[in-house]
């Protein structure tokens, strides 16, 4: 019975929770029957989809945009002044293609303050994104990048660095997102 109410909660938040236009409510929602933990000034836009109904931390001041895809299975940690853009997905559990029963697994993600993740991005699991680092759109990261790193392509890799002075609040609002 307790898998049932789980299930329900995620598809309840999935289908209904993340196609209302109010910040407000979605976060309420999020916090209080979800039991993720947010920060103050975040901002989860709209039609974002959760894959467990667990496992899931966003410091202050961070801000995920529309139809990202968060699998939190093996959790995921985002730190403070983080930027996801659109279509982002970040996956923390998969199938062990050498097992000959397919068994799962799964390892969390960890993105550390003033990440900027560029449009549909794909971060694997067991990633850790440094401070400072910047995921360019389309990339899709396999192994951790190092703090101030620019990284991008299929698999991902270094392209340059950025500039370690960086010292903004990512804060975003937006009406009926």
């Amino acid at each position: 019975m307790k898998a049932f109410f789980s299930e329900l909660r995620l598809y309840i938040c999935n289908h209904f929770i993340s196609s209302i236009p109010s910040s407000a409510l979605r976060l309420y929602y999020y916090r209080n029957v979800m039991k993720f933990s947010i920060g103050n000034g975040c901002n989860i836009f709209m039609n974002c989809r959760f894959d467990c109904a667990v496992n899931f931390s966003i410091k202050k001041n961070s801000v995920i945009n529309r139809n990202c895809r968060l699998d939190t299975r093996g959790g995921i940690t985002i730190g403070e002044n983080v930027s996801i853009s659109e279509d982002v997905i970040i996956v923390t559990a998969d199938h062990d293609m050498n097992d000959p029963y397919f068994s799962g697994q799964s390892k969390p993600v960890v993105i550390k303050d003033f990440v900027w993740i560029g449009t549909r991005a794909m971060i694997l699991p067991g990633v850790t994104l440094g401070r400072g680092a910047v995921i360019a759109a389309g990339a899709v990261v396999t192994k951790s990048v190092p703090d101030f790193t620019v990284v991008g392509g299929v698999p991902a890799r270094h392209l340059k660095n950025r500039p370690e002075n960086i010292n903004y609040t990512s804060k975003y609002f937006r009406l009926f997102h």
